[in-house]
């Protein structure tokens, strides 16, 4: 029994050690490292949002829009939390940057849940190498 209790524990700590605020915590710069490629700052977003740190997620994906300003996984997160955070108009500004980018439905489908009915960016021209 002492043996799973220490288990629990252990992957506890490992759990808040990782969180998205022990690492605002502890090691600030552990966030904008993670933010630095596409896919940690996705992963992390995702955990800030579970979390309900929605402004934090905001902060992190605009790190990683920085440093992939075409990334478009990325910018339709940004877009959603926008919508969520009431920011429609800043919500309508990112839409725009996606003129003309491929855009996956299921990454469509997470814009109009947080959204509602928005206007689909201009699907890319055929022929198109984008």
């Amino acid at each position: 029994m002492t043996g799973k209790i220490l288990h629990v524990l252990l992957g506890l700590c490992v759990a808040a050690a990782l969180s998205p605020a022990a690492l605002a915590q502890d090691d600030p710069d552990a966030l904008v490292t993670a933010s630095q490629q596409v896919d940690s700052g996705m992963a992390l977003a995702g955990r800030q949002i579970a979390a309900t740190d929605l402004p934090g997620a905001l902060g992190t994906l605009e790190r990683v829009l920085f440093a992939h300003p075409e990334a478009v996984p990325p910018r339709l997160l940004y877009v959603s939390l926008l919508c969520r955070l009431d920011d429609p108009e800043g919500a309508q500004v990112e839409l725009g940057l996606l003129d003309r980018k491929p855009i996956a439905n299921a990454d469509w489908a997470g814009v109009t849940a947080a959204c509602g009915p928005v206007p689909r960016p201009a699907p890319p021209k055929k022929g198109s190498r984008r």
